[in-house]
């Protein structure tokens, strides 16, 4: 449900309001525009079916919302929520060009591979310093090692660092060195992980699960928003199918279909969803046309010697190409990165 407060509402009634709904066993979420307040409701709605709520004064309207994502949802917000990582901005025409290897291997490396990605466009640099991986016998990462290599080379390249975390134990440590936290596909249902994360203030990218609809998506990005942290950036990866020709089976209906239903901001990863290097450029180019706020492209200097996920890096210059074409479609469609 959404309280919709009159304009010029006084602190007095929007402290009045939210005690109320205090009152109820109902947990408010505040939200302050240029010229109203709306305050959302969170809880078992069936407890504000007989309270005259549009009678406490102040409150302009009472809006129910029938999705069970409340906080995500387009009801709560028509306008378009923008992310700030750093200096970049991520929704509302802007667009997030986030690149690099799959797993960080060593300051050297990464560093060849941030400053070609940076000059070709990238905004964003990405990198895992701690790796789940489907063989406990395979590269796991380097850890806390690995998030000092890639908050250095971010700072050198002036780009902010998007990084993986896995469990609640290491958000302190990921947040000391990360500008964004990610949410792998693996953990996008993990909702201790997301509670936690949900009382940080830091910028989240949340991967869609392999066999999980937009529904549970949405579901888990409002776990982090009900704790408080609005700044949350969906991610279409691609999910399983019957296809066994690509890595896994990209949902690009996703895009309009998460735009339809929520004021989150949208991007596509094409290099895990497809798995292959040939079918990546077509993808973003996609991703871009059907309204995505950005793209995710693993990319790496020397894929054959790569700890993780080589067969699907770009090599720079194929980066380069495809952002030239990314920029042309960018610009045709309005949007900026």
């Amino acid at each position: 449900m959404i309280i919709v407060l009159k304009p010029g509402s006084t602190p007095a009634e929007i402290d009045h309001v939210i005690e109320r709904i205090r009152e109820l066993g109902l947990k408010p979420h505040v939200s302050a525009g240029e010229h109203r307040t709306i305050i959302g409701v969170i809880g078992d709605e069936n407890k504000l079916q007989a309270q005259p709520l549009q009678a406490i004064p102040g409150v302009e309207q009472v809006i129910p919302i029938m999705k069970p994502f409340k906080l995500a949802s387009r009801e709560f917000t028509k306008k378009d929520t923008i992310v700030n990582v750093g200096k970049v901005k991520i929704g509302g025409g802007h667009l997030a060009m986030i690149a690099g290897p799959c797993a960080i291997e060593s300051l050297a490396v990464l560093d060849e591979i941030a400053g070609p990605v940076k000059k070709a466009g990238a905004n964003i640099l990405r990198g895992g310093a701690f790796k789940p991986r489907t063989s406990p016998y395979s590269f796991q990462g380097l850890g806390e090692e690995g998030l000092k290599i890639l908050r250095d080379i971010g700072q050198k390249h002036d780009m902010p660092v998007v990084t993986e975390v896995m469990d609640p134990r290491q958000i302190p440590l990921v947040e000391k060195y990360a500008d964004m936290f990610q949410i792998g596909a693996r953990n996008m249902q993990n909702f201790d992980l997301l509670k936690e994360i949900g009382q940080t203030m830091k910028p989240v990218l949340m991967k869609r699960g392999m066999s999980a609809t937009v529904k549970d998506l949405l579901m888990s990005a409002e776990y982090v928003l009900a704790e408080g942290n609005p700044n949350v950036v969906l991610c279409e990866r691609g999910v399983r199918s019957f296809e066994d020709s690509t890595r896994n089976m990209l949902d690009m209906s996703a895009v309009p279909n998460v735009k339809g239903q929520s004021h989150l901001p949208i991007i596509v990863d094409p290099s895990h969803a497809t798995g292959r290097p040939d079918l990546i450029p077509p993808m973003a180019l996609a991703s871009i046309a059907a309204g995505a706020d950005g793209v995710h492209i693993e990319v790496h200097s020397c894929p054959e010697k790569a700890l993780s996920d080589g067969p699907q890096a770009l090599l720079p210059g194929r980066y380069a190409s495809l952002m030239e074409q990314i920029r042309k479609l960018a610009d045709l469609m309005g949007k900026t990165y």
